[in-house]
């Protein structure tokens, strides 16, 4: 048995990268939905929309992956 070394390291790299990436995203998204509301405010639309910006890119980088894993 013979394990390819580079691919296993370019497949942990890409997926660290991807993870890290995917979890900022969301976490932008949070604090984008939360911007104002600590002071009593509801959030701005500007806001709002960029939260539901990072929400819908995780959602499709979601999508993408379910759909790799399932493709034929």
């Amino acid at each position: 048995m013979d394990i390819d070394w580079a691919a296993l390291g370019q497949v942990f790299g890409v997926s660290l990268v991807a993870t890290v990436g995917l979890v900022g995203v969301f976490t932008l998204g949070i604090v984008n939905g939360s911007a104002g509301k600590s002071h009593g405010g509801s959030a701005s639309a500007l806001a709002r929309t960029g939260a539901y910006a990072c929400y819908a890119l995780c959602a499709a980088a979601v999508a993408y992956g379910i759909y790799i894993i399932t493709a034929p």
